[in-house]
């Protein structure tokens, strides 16, 4: 099965362990020597603008991907979802030449779980050795500046995100912990809804859906790569109530900056949720498997899920105000998705923010 999401790809094999050496070779194969024939190009093509069309009416993936166009400059302004004219002009040759850019050695890890790591290497080393090294490869530059994203769409309801840089990304170890803290914190949800992080009674968030018939869902989002990251509330309102919901998810914001705000007995139990949610998505061994690439791709090496509980332990009531105010002080970026009409201007919005 392959993955991909943004910066990442994952190749993954499930098998018994028996079969070890047969998988490897066959994940390895699939790499370096993928059959990339015309007719199931073109194929996987016409499917893929059919699934990028859908996607492009769902005001959640496409408010990330506006929140990245308009926020930064740069790589990450780019567009996840790519437009059919880009779709067109791939073909055998173009995916040919992105293998060969991008597959090479500093930029794979073969990762596996429940194996002894010396005869996955013995396995491994001859198939892949030869790899090539990247040469000349420059790291693509991203740089957070802010802005806002309408699209104006046939509904009677308003998608609205707001959004804030999160400096550091992951390799700011502390900061992202942190962030994850305040996201379980915000929490949210909707009337039908179920897995959000922070979501239930005790969540902020949450607390609003319960209060206003006219929101939909609320919900706080983190989205964070190497360098960089973006925190902030997103909800799906009633097109009239759209100003007010922008006022709540304001006054929510700005309070997690705000000392006193938050008392300990909240944090603690937002911390407790963070270190479930942690230990839950690495349950599986698909998943932890994944982590380890992950992690060995942005750190260079694969940190212990104690060493990131202890961190989230270490986490303190200065820490929560003083990160929020780090974040609401970086420039606003906002989209918006639906009937806009009563979506307040960029600048109204953004002077929410200005006394903190």
């Amino acid at each position: 099965m392959y993955r991909a999401a943004s910066g990442l790809g994952a190749l993954k094999l499930w098998g018994l362990k028996t079969y070890m050496p047969e998988m490897v070779e066959v994940l390895v194969d699939c790499v370096r020597n993928p059959a990339l024939l015309d007719w199931e190009v073109k194929e996987e093509i016409t499917k893929l603008k059919a699934e990028l069309a859908q996607a492009s009416t769902n005001p959640e993936s496409f408010l990330l991907d506006a929140l990245h166009s308009a926020g930064y400059s740069g790589a990450l302004a780019n567009p996840l979802i790519a437009s059919e004219a880009s779709i067109s002009r791939l073909n055998t040759d173009v995916l040919e030449e992105f293998l060969a850019e991008n597959y090479t050695s500093p930029r794979i890890v073969l990762a596996a779980s429940g194996v002894d790591h010396d005869e996955l290497v013995s396995i491994a080393e001859p198939l892949l050795s030869d790899i090539p090294n990247a040469t000349g490869t420059v790291k693509p530059k991203s740089v957070y500046v802010g802005g806002e994203y309408r699209c104006a769409a046939d509904s009677s309801n308003t998608d609205i995100a707001l959004a804030f840089e999160l400096p550091g990304g992951w390799l700011k170890e502390k900061d992202y912990v942190t962030a994850s803290v305040l996201q379980t914190l915000l929490g949210g949800g909707g009337l039908f809804s179920w897995g959000r992080p922070g979501k239930g009674l005790h969540s902020r968030l949450n607390h609003l859906v319960n209060e206003f018939d006219q929101i939909k869902s609320i919900s706080a989002f983190k989205d964070v790569h190497s360098t960089t990251g973006i925190f902030g509330i997103h909800t799906s309102t009633d097109a009239a109530f759209a100003p007010k919901a922008i006022d709540l998810a304001a006054r929510e914001l700005t309070s997690l900056a705000t000392p006193s705000q938050v008392d300990q007995t909240q944090l603690d139990r937002a911390k407790a949720a963070a270190k479930s949610a942690i230990l839950a998505s690495l349950e599986s061994k698909a998943s932890a498997t994944e982590d380890m690439g992950r992690q060995v791709l942005a750190f260079g090496e694969r940190k212990p899920v104690e060493h990131l509980l202890k961190i989230v332990d270490g986490v303190t009531l200065k820490d929560v105000s003083t990160l929020a105010e780090k974040i609401i002080s970086s420039p606003l970026t906002m989209a918006s998705h639906g009937n806009v009409l009563n979506v307040p201007a960029y600048e109204t919005v953004r002077g929410k923010f200005s006394s903190k």
